[in-house]
């Protein structure tokens, strides 16, 4: 199987993982940070400057929602893939420093400056510490997910 296509499966895959720790995560937060988590802010502004925003119900809502997180996760996969052979090291912790390579790009650069998301900086500790973690946990999943692939 091509390298990119089966980065970009693992990066699918991996998301998984990383959305239910996502939600696990939010319910412990205090009640005045549970506010939408990124992935659902980040696409619902997309829709309001594409203009479709106010043509989504609910579920739609929550399905472009899903369907943009995968496909940042995936996208992302394949990406890794073509780099993670360039870089030294085993393969988890090489996925872990793209998880959070992913969030720093994300967060404090792409997001910001495309006005999808305000800067991580301007979010609370606890909020930026579930992000993180997740990231952590979905690079670690994608690493290990390619490494079952190479055996």
């Amino acid at each position: 199987m091509n390298k990119i296509v089966a980065g970009t499966l693992a990066g699918l895959t991996a998301t998984a993982p990383m959305t239910a720790a996502m939600i696990v995560m939010h319910k412990a937060l205090p009640a005045h940070e549970r506010y939408p988590l990124p992935p659902r802010k980040v696409t619902m502004r997309f829709a309001r400057k594409a203009g479709v925003k106010k043509h989504l119900d609910e579920p739609e809502k929550k399905a472009a929602t899903l369907a943009a997180h995968f496909g940042y996760g995936a996208a992302m996969g394949g990406i890794f893939a073509m780099l993670a052979p360039r870089a030294p090291g085993r393969p988890i912790p090489k996925g872990i420093a793209w998880g959070l390579i992913v969030w720093a790009t994300s967060y404090l650069g792409l997001l910001p400056a495309t006005g999808l998301h305000e800067p991580a900086t301007r979010h609370p500790r606890e909020r930026n510490l579930l992000m993180i973690l997740a990231h952590v946990i979905w690079g670690g999943s994608l690493g290990l997910l390619l490494s079952k692939r190479r055996r």
